[in-house]
């Protein structure tokens, strides 16, 4: 799959979504707060299994939190943080977080050439698209599209998404607010689990 065809799947996705807010960083930082203990006061976090926030789009920022919020994307780890927020706290939230510089991990080198290779040019013989026609070379991502911004994430926790993905993908309990054309489900479905670890971990040391 090419690039300008995902970039336009992508503008589908979100078509028809209500218009973003603006959100504002400074008032973010505040009702960020209670977000530090897993998430970090910066949006680093220092556990692997807490996802890294900080440079991430607003665009995708904002949708994993209102998918948590509604319950179509589950995270017990999460239950109650997002019940009270509105729609201004959470485009506040999300600009806080975008503001910030992501930190960037290691690649374990015994990962990297096979990790590289999957980020760069995908999985050929099983129709997997390269990362980084969506999330950019460098890790950045697409935030106009509302692709997430992968550079330095931690690989522990790309892993477990990635699972997720291809979990639903295959009817069983995962994750599924993909949108409606099934983007990362149908991908995550086509990758063995050294495939997934090898990316995660190349992912992990990409700087943007």
């Amino acid at each position: 799959m090419n690039k300008p065809l995902l970039v336009m799947i992508a503008s589908l996705m979100f078509a028809g979504s209500a218009a973003a807010l603006e959100g504002n960083a400074s008032a973010g930082k505040a009702k960020a707060a209670p977000c530090a203990a897993c998430h970090g006061a910066d949006g680093n976090s220092a556990a692997p299994t807490f996802p890294k926030l900080a440079g991430q789009g607003e665009r995708y920022l904002a949708k994993q939190i209102h998918d948590i919020k509604s319950g179509e994307r589950p995270v017990p780890m999460m239950a109650g943080q997002t019940d009270n927020l509105s729609d201004q706290d959470i485009a506040d939230i999300a600009a806080f977080y975008a503001s910030k510089a992501s930190s960037t991990g290691q690649t374990d080198p015994a990962l990297l050439e096979k990790g590289a290779a999957i980020y760069r040019g995908g999985i050929a013989d099983r129709s997997v698209p390269a990362c980084a026609a969506c999330h950019s070379p460098t890790g950045h991502g697409m935030a106009a599209a509302g692709f997430p911004a992968l550079s330095g994430q931690h690989a522990d926790y790309t892993i477990a998404q990635l699972k997720a993905f291809r979990a639903a993908a295959d009817g069983r309990e995962g994750r599924a607010n993909d949108g409606d054309t099934q983007i990362m489900r149908s991908i995550a479905f086509k990758m063995s689990d050294s495939e997934i670890e090898a990316v995660a971990n190349f992912i992990q040391g990409l700087h943007q």
